[in-house]
């Protein structure tokens, strides 16, 4: 019964697999992911609001292939931060810095409390199409189903793909490098995370914080 089930799922999904830090698709195409920095465009000044947005224009005159900007929002999970503040809390010896912490503590909570906090994350997906690998409309069947698998080994489509998306990925780079945004590519458990807690709204609903502490 769970194999039909898992079967049915997985007919729905363009997914076929995640390797090598690329996502394979059925109908042959491929896509590299990139997670970006962000910055508080409110916050610049008048010249460096000018000077972001001129390298915004810039970045996208200078594209000569599609790109998908995605912007993800989470609440946050703040159980385990309150959780460490409680542990500080019990083994702090300076009662100052306990009474700080107490008051701090409770100021998360009322803010949590009534403001939903929300985590964004910024992702840049670079794509190879299933038309540059050569596979047009006519290769499929149009009363057939869609397809299951794709239409070439995936050593060959990772070959292909690669040459296009490598020099696209680091073009991409450099240009958000001079907007003051920082790229990076996701890693294979990074997209199947990523596209795990999109499929599966229901099961993860919120993110952890992750606590900083200062000196």
């Amino acid at each position: 019964m769970s194999d039909n089930i898992k079967s049915s799922t997985q007919e729905h999904l363009d997914i076929y697999t995640i390797k090598n830090h690329l996502v394979f698709l059925k109908d042959g195409s491929c896509s590299l992911v990139l997670r970006t920095t962000a910055i508080n465009f409110n916050l610049l000044s008048e010249e460096e609001q000018d000077a972001t947005i001129y390298a915004y224009a810039g970045l996208l005159n200078s594209l000569s292939f599609p790109i998908q900007i995605l912007i993800r929002s989470q609440r946050k999970n703040i159980s385990d931060y309150i959780s460490l503040l409680d542990n500080r809390i019990q083994t702090t010896p300076s009662q100052k810095v306990k009474e700080n912490l107490l008051s701090y503590r409770q100021f998360v909570k009322s803010l949590v409390k009534e403001n939903r906090v929300l985590e964004k994350k910024f992702y840049v997906v670079v794509s190879f199409s299933a038309i540059e690998l050569g596979v047009t409309k006519g290769t499929f069947n149009p009363f057939a189903k869609e397809p299951q698998k794709p239409p070439f080994d995936l050593s060959y489509i990772e070959e292909k793909a690669s040459m296009a998306l490598y020099p696209r990925r680091d073009h991409i780079i450099r240009q958000f490098a001079r907007i003051g945004l920082k790229a990076s590519q996701l890693t294979t458990s990074e997209l199947v995370t990523l596209y795990y807690t999109i499929y599966n709204q229901g099961s993860i609903s919120s993110t952890s914080i992750n606590p900083t502490t200062s000196s």
